[in-house]
């Protein structure tokens, strides 16, 4: 059976590295990135630069929880004007 953990390589502060990612949290990088307007690259910068501990595919899946979670937390404005 394949596993559903893809490692990638990645350019990080001009140095290349590889993290282990299922698929999911790929395209959750994606997406972020794109709704900030930055690369994939300076998105994995910015995590890698504030972890505290573990490695960085660990900090790349933490981020990623967090992000769609605080998202579906917030109120939509639609909701908040009832």
């Amino acid at each position: 059976m394949k596993s559903p953990v893809v490692k990638r390589s990645i350019v990080v502060a001009g140095h290349k590295t590889s993290v282990s990612l299922e698929e999911a949290f790929w395209n959750g990088m994606k997406e972020i990135s794109s709704a900030r307007n930055m690369t994939l690259s300076e998105l994995v910068g910015e995590i890698d630069s504030k972890r505290q501990q573990g490695n960085l595919s660990s900090a790349i899946r933490l981020f990623v929880l967090d992000y769609f979670r605080s998202r579906t937390l917030t109120p939509s404005p639609e909701l908040a004007d009832s």
